[in-house]
């Protein structure tokens, strides 16, 4: 009876966790094989910055481009790839209602915006959002003295 206790309770624990918590975040390898999957030719190079992964690559019909691979999801965000972008006032009224506050220093980075901002714990943070939908992708404490 202890041991079906015990393989229930552990059943239960592993169904508890968050569908997000059970997934890892992809590795280089992976990121590599969703480029080639979505159909860009030749990947030039790829690191980690800020949170997402970083790609330089060259489209089916030669053209170069920079794009963006979020981590958690596999989405890539390339501004040529059809989808509309957000422009700065949508993406600052998309900020504002993520709790983000004395934003500044915004800018588009290809399909990603980047901004800092305060968070609601008051926080100076540097955030990447989709510029897509400006839903935050990323976002870090920008020093540790504020």
């Amino acid at each position: 009876m202890l041991k079906s206790l015990i393989a229930a309770t552990a059943v239960g624990l592993v169904l508890s966790v968050p569908a997000h918590a059970q997934n890892k975040a992809l590795g280089m390898a992976d990121v590599e094989q969703k480029l080639r999957a979505a159909g860009y030719t030749q990947i030039h190079e790829i690191e980690k910055d800020d949170g997402l992964w970083e790609a330089d690559v060259s489209r089916a019909d030669g053209r170069f481009a920079e794009v963006w691979v979020d981590p958690a999801t596999g989405e890539i965000f390339d501004e040529h790839d059809g989808r509309a972008l957000l422009d700065s006032p949508q993406v600052l009224a998309r900020a504002a209602a993520a709790g983000l506050r004395d934003i500044h220093s915004l800018e588009r980075d290809g399909a990603v915006w980047s901004l800092e901002a305060r968070n609601a714990r008051n926080q100076r943070v540097e955030v990447r959002l989709s510029g897509y939908d400006g839903r935050i992708l990323h976002s870090e404490r920008d020093g540790w003295l504020d």
